[in-house]
């Protein structure tokens, strides 16, 4: 538990504190990455977490979700990728690659018809990377981060 909300608050903190608010990060971070919300996850027999290790060094991580634990789609047919988040220093290395396939393989493992993801729209390395990947984007929705609506993405992969 520790180990993930280490790498939990520290990539999504490296990845957007530029674009927002201190006091929008810290909120944001404090909530989404308690203790509480975190053992409730990780006891939610629909989403899983993996992370991504470098001489046992955790240096990154995917949450996945299904069923009625997406956080939005809700599909039965469908996984989520909740993140994909790395260290800034391991980024452009292949860690979310990696990660990004074993989504897929889980999904097919679970014989759903489509993988999706939510976005920023300010994040154009984070979309190039799911386009090379084979997704593309289809809808968008408002994602709450503090006190401010940002607008995501929605991004898919038909596997079949």
């Amino acid at each position: 538990m520790d180990k993930l909300q280490e790498i939990g608050k520290r990539t999504f903190a490296e990845t957007y504190s530029s674009g927002n608010s201190e006091e929008n990060m810290t909120e944001y971070l404090k909530s989404q990455f308690s203790t509480k919300k975190l053992e409730t996850e990780l006891t939610d027999k629909n989403t899983a977490f993996y992370f991504a290790k470098l001489g046992g060094k955790v240096i990154g991580y995917l949450k996945i979700n299904l069923g009625q634990s997406q956080t939005e789609i809700k599909d039965g047919n469908a996984l989520e990728i909740e993140r994909i988040y790395v260290l800034k220093e391991f980024q452009g290395k292949k860690v979310g690659q990696l990660l990004c396939k074993k989504a897929v393989e889980l999904a097919r493992k679970q014989n759903v018809d489509y993988v999706w993801l939510g976005v920023w729209e300010h994040n154009p390395r984070a979309i190039r990377f799911y386009e090379k990947n084979g997704f593309v984007a289809f809808d968008s929705h408002i994602f709450k981060l503090g006190n401010e609506e940002q607008t995501d993405i929605m991004m898919k992969l038909e596997l079949n």
